[in-house]
């Protein structure tokens, strides 16, 4: 029993009455008080068929009643809401699904879809700083709503290995030979004023390859930069199947616009797309020196995804500073390669803020991201101080994970997030680790009730009535499925953390208050405790949270 049942109920009573196409919403009420699914149908059909809403509310329960199965009571609410109460039948069996199907909470709706997503493209010889872990956060949850939802996924990484940051980079390392690439880059980017005329000069040099010595310095930095990469990526769950670098895209995207007289124009000795023809600005594409610039790049960038082969959406991950700069190179895309139309979305990210505000990586006093995962990772240490833990570095590793991308998936993308250390690692509520900890208490009741002889078949719901009268949690728990498809159509994890807040907390509130070992209804709750230990796992592997075996 799910809500699309109830959809598809509703949509065939509105047909009845006139109004076939309205449409409408079936959502969980605020209150369980007032059932377990509500509808706003009758006000949006009454609009359309110029009637009172009560009137139409009352028509669409008198054709609803007895036809939807596992609906027990349906019930007009103010001026024509109407509300959905489940059998507790129909919830068992729901609940027995969540405790034993593997697939439970996963949808149809990109079934057959191919799906590259882009995101985290860190720069090679620059720092992992603290936008890469929010767009490698997003787009890793992303990644795995489409999967969840049956598209097929490739996940895709775009770094710029060529440019004005590997220069200062590589100029700093030839004068502090023993900094990190980092912290050369740090010191290049600081001095790059009083030096820029040679560092422009070895920027030239490096995209030439005319000097041995700078080529075998920048494939040292280069290859030592991404291997750092892997090992960012591992401790975040990443695993990506295509690497596109500027290298490679800045020559594809020169020769694109070269080819494509019709879509760009000469101004003042360079190539420009004339972007206020489509409501959107103008940018340039080839500077005057004949190079190709960012958005020339973004081109044989997408030439470059195209080759890997055919794909029905292709979804980037980046920060909201570059929206409008996307939108002109999505529709230049579009012009030159029609058959993308529609295909290329974009997702923006905020600012993860600190105490210190907005973060740059041409500062020395930056925070970088890695160093964020670091930090915390020590504090959670030393909060676990004194737990019998078998692992506890790979344990902290992971609290430190799910701290950070509990925070920046707790709200809608495009916001900026204010990140506070002390409460991100918190066990009382609104954290990763509070969700983890979650989890582990819910697997440990259940190797526990196991060993104590607790078996979970449930035969009936007569054989519980009288533990159900007042419970709410495995109600709450049947919601997951239809959450979870709402963030993959919305592309918005946010409502997957929200409702996994929620669950986690009513389940620590069962947990407080019911005797599961040597309880009266001890087969029924061990089938809860399964039910709601499954689905915190499916919902922290849809964030993309690690999943701790102890805490």
């Amino acid at each position: 029993m799910d809500q699309e049942e109830i959809q598809k109920g509703i949509q065939k009573a509105l047909a009845a009455l006139g109004a076939p196409d309205v449409p409408f919403v079936v959502d969980r009420p605020g209150d369980f008080a007032h059932g377990d699914y509500a509808t706003n149908a009758a006000l949006a059909a009454a609009k359309h068929l110029g009637k009172n809403p009560r009137e139409v509310a009352d028509a669409l329960v008198g054709a609803l009643e007895g036809k939807i199965e596992g609906v027990q009571k349906i019930e007009i609410a103010g001026p024509g809401f109407i509300n959905f109460r489940l059998s507790r039948q129909a919830i068992l069996k729901e609940v027995q699904k969540a405790a034993t199907d593997e697939v439970w909470g996963q949808n149809n709706l990109y079934k057959n879809k191919t799906v590259m997503v882009e995101y985290t493209d860190p720069n090679p010889f620059k720092e992992f700083h603290i936008g890469h872990l929010m767009s490698n956060t997003i787009g890793e949850s992303i990644a795995r709503l489409f999967e969840s939802s049956g598209a097929q996924v490739s996940r895709a990484n775009y770094q710029g290995d060529l440019g004005v940051h590997v220069a200062k980079a590589i100029w700093g390392k030839q004068q502090q030979p023993d900094a990190s690439w980092g912290e050369a880059y740090v010191y290049g980017s600081n001095q790059y004023e009083t030096h820029k005329e040679e560092i422009d000069e070895l920027n030239k040099t490096i995209y030439e390859k005319t000097d041995p010595a700078v080529v075998a310095l920048y494939e040292s930095g280069r290859a030592e930069s991404l291997a750092h990469f892997e090992e960012v990526y591992k401790i975040l769950g990443t695993t990506f199947a295509h690497y596109f670098f500027e290298s490679e895209t800045g020559p594809k995207g020169l020769a694109i616009v070269r080819a494509h007289p019709e879509v760009f124009e000469e101004s003042e000795g360079a190539v420009v797309f004339k972007g206020e023809n489509y409501g959107l600005h103008t940018r340039v594409f080839v500077n005057s020196k004949g190079l190709p610039t960012y958005e020339a790049k973004e081109l044989g960038l997408v030439n470059a995804k195209k080759e890997k082969g055919s794909f029905d959406l292709s979804l980037t991950i980046t920060a909201n500073e570059i929206s409008e700069y996307f939108k002109v190179v999505r529709k230049a895309a579009e012009l030159i390669f029609p058959d993308l139309d529609g295909k290329m979305l974009a997702r923006f990210h905020g600012f993860l803020k600190l105490t210190t505000g907005k973060m740059s990586s041409r500062k020395g006093n930056v925070i970088t991201g890695e160093s964020l995962l670091m930090d915390l990772k020590d504090a959670a240490k030393e909060k676990m101080q004194g737990r019998d833990l078998q692992d506890a570095d790979t344990v902290a590793e992971q609290v430190s994970v799910g701290a950070i991308k509990y925070a920046v998936l707790k709200q809608g993308s495009g916001k900026d997030i204010v990140f506070d250390p002390e409460k991100s690692l918190s066990l009382e509520g609104d954290s990763g680790p509070y969700l983890q900890y979650a989890h582990t208490r819910a697997a440990s009741l259940i190797k526990k009730a196991r060993a104590a002889g607790v078996h979970d078949a449930v035969e009936s719901v007569q054989d519980i009535e009288e533990f159900l009268k007042a419970l709410t949690l495995d109600r709450l728990l049947i919601h997951y499925p239809a959450v979870a498809e709402r963030a993959a159509r919305e592309l918005e994890p946010h409502y997957v953390t929200t409702y996994m807040t929620e669950l986690a907390a009513a389940f620590n509130s069962w947990y407080a208050n019911v005797r599961v070992i040597d309880g009266d209804y001890p087969s029924y709750a061990l089938l809860l405790a399964e039910a709601v230990e499954q689905t915190l796992g499916k919902g922290l592997k849809l964030l993309g949270i690690p999943v701790p075996k102890e805490m």
